[in-house]
């Protein structure tokens, strides 16, 4: 992707359901983190920012540390907790020698040695990268059972609302962020539960002998169906208690992902494919999707199964997932992918008016190479019908049929990402210095004024590269036009459910609206759709008004004024600028049909808020997060 754009987060959780000793024996002290680390490790790519880990050990006598917890913000999260948490286990075994590999003593004395285990990597989608914004949470309490330990990739949309639900239940929550939030909300239902079990055999036993009833008796699908009834967002939420007890529960429409494998020995739940099969070198069809609406719970005594939490809605899975966050050696996404590009072909043949002998195909490293992948198996099946075509009713001569017949189109890798820069990091002020250097350009291979350049992109969100950097580097090889393509459509609206796409105004789909309403004279129903937004404030049922604006032009038209913006004033190329279709991202990803950003079809009301509350934003000029 050209324009960088972040998403938060991904999730790692492993339960050893054995005996820990059974471990030790059959493959070493060490299995459990080696497997944590790989499953964290095959998930980089979905937070760079921050890495955080959590364990528990079972049934540890009173007076020995059961929760470790480490977390960094280090340029390698996730190598520095493992190195941190390796350097423990050598410094055992040195001291332990022969004890090393007893159970007792390796609980008793190694951290990060316990039968649950709890990761998560941090993209921050706002705010700064502190220590304090890294998962996993701890939430605190001399009692075993009302310990929570809680990561997650989500975000929430009414977090004003959830705030005032804890106030009101006479909390005093010391942030308004949903992180803080959603684990105070499922804290205070885990708190009841405990209580409610504690008043209910008080009078029959011990304290003591109470303590282990609650931790066995503890229901968590009751517990989740309370606490997470007033949550609207996307999420996938993982947490595990004191007293071994977890959990994995997945928003109603399926917006964040979320996967498990479990067998007799461990149960795995990660947010991709993937990470779980090399971890556990399983086949794909042996990793099942967490439902919509559902948790996947493990009890105390390691027995797990999904429940429904929240009535399922439609199906809304986040589809900016398949198209360029998840990492694309999952087989599904390589297919879909693929075919994202394959069904660009016609498109892209209209942009070069079918002329494949003077144009040279290439893409955006990295993300876009398996969409580039799909969109050059299209063009060569169309040379291959075109070439029966010419063979069987042309009548060519040997020669020509030779020259037919070995006519491949030309595929250069013009685009190179040359240095590895985060231009998100810095200022607006200094982006656009940072971003013309991100990328630079194979010479001498095109012919100068005669050739059309064909580049592939996964997408376009803010146009800031493809206008300061990109655009003019392939200008300087001299071609005759250069046509953009992106394998997924306009971005028009904000993301509310995780991804960094909260400010209308950053888009370019939005820009190149905006100024055709202006060119046109339409800009009047600016203010129109201003009035609608702030009127419907406060109110629980609203509509997406700026679906309107949108509706005035055609994708065509979009298109073409995105062209304009992005041409850089010295550019001496014709420019053209091509996009997905929504119907042809559903026919690539027919499963995951998450579009709002495209289309501004939100799952959840908040999303409708959010986008109200962004274009309000903009109006007023205010550059703030719209939730």
């Amino acid at each position: 992707m050209s324009d960088q754009i972040l998403h938060e987060c991904g999730v790692a959780f492993i339960r050893l359901r054995k005996p820990l000793s059974y471990y030790i024996e059959k493959y070493g002290p060490t299995y459990a983190m080696n497997k944590m680390y790989i499953l964290m490790e095959k998930q980089h790519n979905r937070g760079q920012d921050g890495a955080g880990i959590a364990n528990i050990k079972l049934d540890v006598e009173s007076g020995h540390r059961y929760i470790s917890r480490y977390r960094s913000i280090k340029p390698q999260p996730v190598a520095h907790l493992f190195k941190k948490i390796s350097k423990k286990y050598k410094k055992a075994q040195k001291a332990g020698k022969d004890k090393f590999r007893d159970e007792q003593w390796l609980k008793e004395n190694v951290a990060f040695s316990g039968e649950l285990w709890l990761g998560h990597l941090r993209y921050g989608t706002h705010g700064v990268n502190s220590i304090e914004n890294v998962h996993p949470f701890l939430r605190q309490n001399n009692w075993r059972s009302r310990n929570l330990v809680m990561a997650g990739n989500f975000n929430m949309t009414n977090v004003d609302e959830l705030f005032d639900i804890l106030v009101n239940l006479g909390q005093h929550p010391k942030e308004k962020v949903d992180t803080i939030t959603v684990m105070e909300k499922i804290g205070h239902f885990l708190d009841e539960e405990v209580q409610n079990i504690f008043e209910k055999y008080k009078d029959k036993f011990s304290n003591r002998e109470v303590s282990e009833i609650i931790e066995n008796e503890l229901d968590l699908h009751r517990l989740l169906k309370r606490a997470c009834k007033d949550f609207d967002g996307g999420y996938t939420m993982a947490g595990m208690t004191g007293s071994g007890s977890a959990f994995v529960v997945r928003d109603p429409n399926g917006i964040r992902p979320a996967y498990y494998y479990a067998d007799d020995e461990v149960v795995v739940v990660a947010s991709e494919k993937p990470a779980i099969k090399t971890a556990f070198n399983i086949d794909y069809n042996q990793i099942e999707e967490i439902k919509p609406g559902h948790a996947l719970i493990v009890n105390k005594n390691g027995d797990y199964g999904q429940f429904q939490i929240i009535k399922a809605g439609e199906k809304k899975s986040c589809s900016f997932e398949r198209i360029y966050f998840s990492r694309g050696n999952d087989p599904d996404i390589y297919k879909e992918r693929k075919q994202l590009g394959k069904l660009l072909v016609p498109q892209v043949l209209r942009s070069i008016n079918f002329d494949i002998k003077n144009t040279v195909f290439s893409y955006i490293p990295n993300t876009a190479e398996t969409a580039f992948y799909g969109l050059m198996a299209g063009i060569d099946e169309y040379l291959i019908n075109k070439q029966k075509e010419i063979i069987i009713d042309g009548k060519p001569s040997v020669d020509s049929v030779e020259d037919i017949i070995s006519f491949r189109p030309r595929v250069e890798k013009l685009v190179l990402k040359d240095v590895k820069l985060r231009t998100f990091i810095t200022d607006d002020e200094h982006r656009d210095e940072l971003v013309s250097h991100v990328y630079d350009t194979t010479y001498e291979v095109i012919r100068k004024n005669v050739d059309t350049l064909v580049v592939i992109d996964d997408s376009i969100v803010r146009g800031t590269t493809l206008e300061k950097s990109i655009l003019k580097m392939l200008d300087r090889l001299q071609p005759k036009k250069i046509v953009v393509v992106s394998s997924a459509p306009q971005i028009r609206f904000p993301d509310c459910y995780g991804i960094d796409m909260s400010r209308m105004g950053d888009f370019i789909a939005f820009r190149a609206m905006i100024a055709l309403l202006k060119e046109q004279g339409k800009d009047y129903l600016l203010g129109e759709v201003y009035e609608k937004c702030t009127r419907a404030r406060g109110h629980q049922s609203q509509n997406n008004y700026i679906k309107q604006l949108y509706e005035q032009f055609t994708d065509d038209q979009i298109s073409q004024k995105i062209a304009d913006i992005c041409r850089p004033a010295d550019m001496q190329a014709d420019l053209e600028v091509v996009f997905q279709t929504v119907d042809n991202l559903h026919k690539a990803c027919p499963l995951h049909l998450g579009d709002w950003y495209f289309t501004g079809d939100y799952p959840t009301p908040g999303g409708m808020k959010v986008v109200n509350r962004s274009y309000v934003n903009y109006m007023e000029g205010k550059l703030v997060r719209a939730y």
